[in-house]
This record gives C-alpha cells, sequence and structure tokens, in this order.
C-alpha cells in the first residue's frame, strides 16, 4: 500500500509508481531528483518493505531511444563492478529504466588523487571489456567531429564566449584543425563517451558509471581525454598531469568539440548544457594550446 507519493513536477507520476510497483513491491514515497543535465524524469522511491531505487523514465521519443540504449548496456554489462545494479525495465512509449539508488555514495567533486587513480583504472577495465555487439564504432573518416573546422568557418559564437581573440584563432585555427583531424579515434575498445562528476560516483570506495546512452567502440584514450578538462574544471589537475602521454591530437579534438558547442544557443529542454561545455572548454583549449605548442589563448 503507498502510504504518499509526492513528485513535484514529474510528469506521468501514476504510471512511473504503477510500473515502479509491479517491478520493486510496494512504494512509499516518491522523491524527484534534479540532477543531470538531460531531461528525463528521474525519480528516488523508497520501499514500503526498506530500502530505495532510482528510477529513469522517458518523456518524449529522443529520451525513449536513449533509455532503450542504455537498457542496452546495462543488460550487457550485468555484472560488471564499475555498473549499477539494474532492477527493472519496462519499455513502452515512455519507457522506464529502475537501478540501484546511489544516493548514498560519494559523488565528487572534490576530488582526491585516490579517487583519479581509481576512475582512471576503472575506464582501463571500461575499455578491456566485451563490447556489446549492437555499439556503433567511432572509426577515423566515418564519425568525424568536425568542431575546429566549424569554428574555423564561422567563428562567431566561438569568440563570443571572450576566450580568445580573432586573432589568436587566425594563428591557432589552421594548426588545430590540422591536429583535430588526425586525431586517432580508431579502435576496439569499450567506451562510455560522457565520463564526468555527474555520471560517476563511489561505491564503498569503486567507481561506478552510469548514463550510458551514449556508449560505443574506439580508441579507449578518448574516454580519458574528454574527463580531464571536466576534472580540471572542478578543481583537479590540470589535463597534461594526469594523461601526459595523451597525443596532442586528441586534445586539439576534444577542445574543439566543446569550441564548436559551448557558444551555441541554449537547449531548451537541457539549458544547462552549453554552461557545461563552456566549463570543459575553458580548460581544454588551454591544454590544446600548451601541448600543441601554441601561445596562451588570448
Amino acid at each position: 500500500m503507498v502510504m504518499s507519493t509526492t513528485a513535484p513536477g514529474c510528469v506521468h507520476a501514476e504510471e512511473v509508481l504503477k510500473a515502479l510497483e509491479s517491478m520493486v513491491g510496494p512504494v512509499r514515497r516518491l522523491e524527484p531528483v534534479t540532477r543531470g543535465y538531460t531531461h528525463n524524469k528521474r525519480v528516488v522511491a523508497t520501499l514500503v518493505g526498506g530500502g530505495s531505487v532510482f528510477a529513469k523514465q522517458a518523456v518524449d521519443e529522443e529520451t525513449a531511444q536513449w533509455l532503450r540504449q542504455e537498457h542496452q548496456m546495462y543488460e550487457g554489462l550485468r555484472g560488471r563492478p564499475f555498473m549499477p545494479r539494474i532492477l527493472g525495465w519496462s519499455d513502452g512509449e515512455r519507457p522506464i529504466l529502475v537501478l540501484e539508488d546511489l544516493s548514498a555514495g560519494t559523488w565528487p567533486p572534490p576530488w582526491e588523487r585516490a579517487q583519479i587513480d581509481a576512475v582512471l583504472g576503472t575506464l582501463a577495465a571500461v575499455a578491456h571489456s566485451d563490447a556489446p555487439g549492437h555499439l556503433a564504432r567511432l572509426t577515423d573518416g566515418e564519425q568525424p567531429d568536425e568542431g575546429w573546422h566549424r569554428v574555423v568557418g564561422d567563428p562567431t559564437e566561438f569568440l563570443s564566449l571572450g576566450l580568445c581573440g580573432a586573432g589568436w584563432l587566425e594563428t591557432a585555427g589552421p594548426v588545430l584543425c590540422a591536429a583535430a583531424q588526425a586525431a586517432p579515434l580508431s579502435g576496439s575498445s569499450l567506451l562510455h563517451s560522457d565520463v564526468r562528476s555527474d555520471n560517476l560516483c563511489f561505491r564503498r570506495g569503486s567507481p561506478v558509471l552510469v548514463d550510458w546512452n551514449l556508449a560505443c567502440v574506439g580508441n579507449p584514450e578518448l574516454d580519458v581525454a574528454f574527463w580531464l578538462p571536466s576534472l580540471a574544471a572542478e578543481n583537479g589537475p590540470a589535463p597534461d598531469d594526469v594523461m601526459g602521454d595523451c597525443p596532442v591530437e586528441l586534445a586539439a579534438y576534444v577542445s574543439g568539440f566543446f569550441a564548436s558547442r559551448a557558444g551555441g544557443a541554449p537547449i531548451p529542454h537541457a539549458p544547462l548544457v552549453r554552461q557545461v561545455q563552456r566549463r570543459q572548454l575553458e580548460t581544454a583549449l588551454p591544454w590544446a594550446a600548451r601541448v600543441l605548442g601554441l601561445p596562451a589563448p588570448a
């Protein structure tokens, strides 16, 4: 029996409740979760019998597809130490995914060096895991990111961020374009492809990765390279202090990814994404400049 169900702002609350109870038993309370940058609806459900679970519901066709992709990953990697436990799945027009509640875990920042080393070890374990067969390959030439080429072609949005001037971009742009185009993307390793502090926590001291809807197959150095700018933005060490052997082309590729997006118009259903992209660009841009021997952005 449900004693109370309060989920302010949660659409389809009764649908979530009914699906949850069919999978995990009677629910005492629903509490909304605001963490995250996509527009899925998220709740923590406290169960009548004790304990709690985390549930995520799609709100449109785009998020429904993301959630189905994520569900495939949880099933394909079930039992791996870096995965949360999957507790239930309900497909349909608005799928619902139920996972263990990680609220009591440690969610950085702040960062300690031991945590950074643990994440690096976990990303190595991810890379050595068998990738589910349905995943796309991020192969050189097949899915190139045209980040710096787009910026150089129309620099208005990028320059509006105020991170450098037109003169610096005129000098550095061709170097960044050439390096990013040569970035080694191909490989046969499993990639999470969205490693940031809001997508990982520490469960009893061990890293756990969530939000697997962007997973693909490619060069395992990419997962580390894309994580490092956000780590530095959260008062962690500089990227080149963590991954001193990172190919310079990957640093250019990562910075171009954020440079071509951070100055774009706000996304109505994900208004914080541009802020996150800008914060990562603020550390990725000087990183790329340092390793390529370019002047500091000015």
